[in-house]
């Protein structure tokens, strides 16, 4: 039964990721088409510093909720309900913040006073996700996908929308503008995946009271949230550094600004995303994943937690290898069809075989978060990102043009993920 839950879990959220990504993938042309190659720089710069706002959002209380709620240890709903008031005040500082001190965030460290006021947007958006991901974790820890495959089809429509309606508005004033409207097209996509989840939690009993945050729940949660927040966020301050080691370094040895936004735009708004469409599926196993080894290891299972993480890194494997083949065959015809330009190539012929690593480091992070050592990666995230911010550095002083970030997300891919394995290995022997 136990095996069943987990195969039908995971092809659910497989299904529904396939789905996603093709919206995704369509909203991503619809984008790139619209603004360009100077807006998709622009937007570019500006997403590490949305997933390092989102991980200080987050605080890592999905996964946490997930975990607990799959134990089941605790009342759930004054779990779940108890823990939406303190995000919502945390969401609220991080506004004010952001008020203050966007200006500085966009001149001095982005160097690119566009992005000012999408980063003020930034801050209004963040409430929404932080409260979906939360209603999210409670139905992963629960093993009832099919909220989580709904609510991201009805997103991605919404989103997909709006930006088709109102995006060449915003950028027929400028680009500045369509910018600003593409960071705030999330608060709609956002809302809407907030009902679907509301509409399908049980109804029954939900008090006022409810909401009232309970202080042994939050120890538990901060618990597990504080050590997934420092994973996180030492990833995501990695990620954030990104552009501005780069337009520092690359400015001061001789690259116009242009050029950096231009091929910048190029690396993060063409090739990662194809090079990474794998990680739907991985991502669908590792969610999966999660509450099927947090129980067996609760339990002392830990023959079975090998056999599922054993079965999670052969099948994101198998995946990734075919198409990692399929990339290195046909990558200007991928390109082309997706965004009218073989731009990039080269960049992703380098890419696709040492993403393998990234495609079976998603079920092995899962599975070291679900037996509680997120600790473990929270190490490995740190090593990794000390390797590519070094590896940045260095390499941006040889004037080898944007090629920098490709080696220093293979540097840091190959660190990570090798020792997540090791120390994997050790906990479930």
């Amino acid at each position: 039964m136990k095996k069943s839950k987990f195969i039908q879990s995971t092809i659910i959220l497989m299904i529904g990721g396939m789905v996603t990504k093709v919206l995704g993938m369509l909203i991503r042309i619809i984008t790139s088409r619209t603004i360009g190659k100077t807006g998709m720089g622009i937007y570019s710069l500006l997403s590490p510093t949305f997933m390092l706002l989102i991980t200080f959002a987050q605080l890592g209380f999905p996964v946490a909720i997930s975990k607990l709620v799959a134990e089941d240890t605790k009342n759930n709903k004054k779990l779940v309900l108890g823990l939406i008031p303190i995000s919502l005040f945390l969401n609220a500082c991080i506004l004010i913040l952001l008020f203050n001190i966007a200006p500085f965030l966009s001149t001095y460290l982005l160097h690119e006073e566009r992005c000012t006021y999408a980063i003020i947007c930034m801050g209004f958006v963040l409430p929404f996700i932080s409260i979906s991901s939360i209603l999210r974790g409670y139905f992963f820890g629960k093993e009832r996908v099919l909220p989580h495959v709904v609510s991201n089809i009805v997103e991605d429509v919404v989103r997909m929308f709006i930006l088709i309606l109102f995006l060449p508005l915003f950028l027929k004033r400028s680009v500045e503008a369509a910018v600003c409207f593409l960071v705030f097209s999330n608060l709609f996509s956002e809302l809407a995946s907030i009902f679907i989840f509301l509409s399908l939690l049980p109804k029954k009993g939900i008090l006022l009271s409810d909401f009232k945050p309970n202080h042994k729940n939050l120890k538990s949660i901060f618990s597990l949230s504080i050590p997934l927040t420092g994973s996180r966020l030492i990833g995501n301050i990695g990620y954030f550094l990104e552009p501005v080691i780069l337009t520092s370094v690359l400015t001061l040895v001789g690259y116009s600004n242009s050029y950096i936004v231009d091929e910048y735009g190029i690396i993060n708004g063409f090739v990662l995303p194809i090079v990474l469409l794998p990680s739907f599926f991985t991502g669908a196993i590792s969610q999966a994943l999660l509450p099927v080894i947090s129980k067996s290891y609760s339990k002392g299972d830990k023959k079975y937690a090998r056999f599922k993480v054993k079965q999670a890194i052969f099948l994101s494997l198998t995946i990734g290898i075919l198409f990692t083949i399929f990339l290195e065959c046909y990558p200007n015809a991928l390109l082309h069809f997706m965004y009218h330009t073989t731009e990039g190539s080269t960049y992703l012929r380098v890419l696709a075989p040492f993403c393998l690593l990234h495609y079976i480091q998603a079920p092995i992070s899962s599975s070291l978060q679900a037996i509680g050592k997120a600790k473990i990666s929270m190490k490995a995230t740190g090593i990794g990102t000390t390797s590519r911010i070094i590896s940045l550095m260095l390499f941006s002083f040889l004037k080898i043009g944007l090629w920098p970030i490709v080696i220093a997300n293979i540097i840091s891919m190959l660190c990570t993920t090798s020792y997540e394995v090791k120390k994997l290995r050790q906990c479930l022997k």
